[in-house]
């Protein structure tokens, strides 16, 4: 079978993993998929059409012509990965332990709506959970695009999922998180809440509160959502596998608030970064 548009390589500094960033728990919904011969992955990036990208060897990523700005940034093929790790703490071994394990996760860049939404539902889910609700979500109401003789759906927004309401969203394995996942559909369709706003104006801290003033979202989700979605690397999330982590290698006995700033400004302007590596790492070995 031809493929119209081309597969072209696309330009990164190595190193990279597409498999180790699409397992690390940020990226639910990607499907196997090859392409001339070639091993990838396709979804919809927002509610366009579907991207496809395979790695075909350590230092060469490969997508449609025509994706390749997309499908960077996306992945974080464009992030300045040794400025980011020059920038964490000197003589860290359990930290190098992690980047070692791990060392081509990228931080991806998700569309803001669907990484908070997804992430609103994750809450006390695993991995294996979360993706399940994803899809379910995307097929019942998501747009559906044709590609490659498949079916992918994007990520329903806002205006879908406020119409769909609580009671359907249950329907959906939600449970409690239905309601709160309807009432930021809805406060974020209606302009209540400026998503655009929060992604390119304000600042970490302001970003952070507005967040958190939708129902359901505490700090960890907006932690999640300002660092996979809008660039901001020094946001670090906490949950079990990174509280585990920084009692039993870091030794720190904080709880909430006080945990939070000690590792923000222990790990430093891109935490979110070395919490993407300690997490992984923990998840998959501890």
């Amino acid at each position: 079978m031809s493929i119209s548009p081309p597969i072209v390589e696309v330009p990164f500094e190595p190193p990279f993993s597409l498999a180790d960033t699409l397992k690390s728990g940020q990226l639910f919904h990607w499907e196997e998929l090859t392409l001339s011969g070639v091993p990838g992955f396709a979804g919809c990036i927002g509610d366009s059409g579907p991207c496809w990208i395979g790695q075909t060897s350590e230092d060469c990523v490969v997508t449609l012509e025509g994706q390749e700005s997309v499908v960077s940034r996306y992945f974080g093929l464009d992030q300045p990965l040794a400025a980011i790790h020059a920038s964490f703490p000197k003589d860290d071994p359990v930290l190098t332990t992690a980047i070692d394990y791990c060392p081509g996760i990228r931080v991806a860049r998700q569309p803001v709506w669907e990484c908070l939404a997804t992430f609103i539902t994750s809450s006390l889910k695993q991995v294996v959970h979360i993706r399940s609700i994803s899809m379910t979500l995307r097929r019942r109401y998501g747009k559906v695009h044709l590609f490659a003789g498949r079916e992918f759906f994007a990520y329903p927004d806002p205006a879908a999922i406020a119409a769909a309401g609580e009671e359907n969203l249950r329907k959906c394995a939600l449970g409690y998180r239905a309601k709160s996942l309807s009432l930021a559909g809805a406060a974020i369709s209606s302009g209540e809440v400026d998503l655009a706003e929060i992604e390119e104006v304000l600042a970490a801290r302001e970003a952070k509160a507005a967040l958190m003033e939708l129902h359901g979202v505490g700090e960890k989700i907006a932690n999640c959502t300002l660092l996979f979605s809008c660039g901001q690397w020094g946001a670090f999330p906490i949950d079990v596998w990174i509280e585990r982590i920084l009692r039993e290698h870091y030794r720190k006995r904080l709880k909430g608030a006080k945990l939070q700033a000690w590792a923000e400004d222990y790990f430093g302007p891109n935490a979110g970064y070395a919490q993407q590596y300690l997490f992984h790492y923990a998840r998959k070995t501890l």
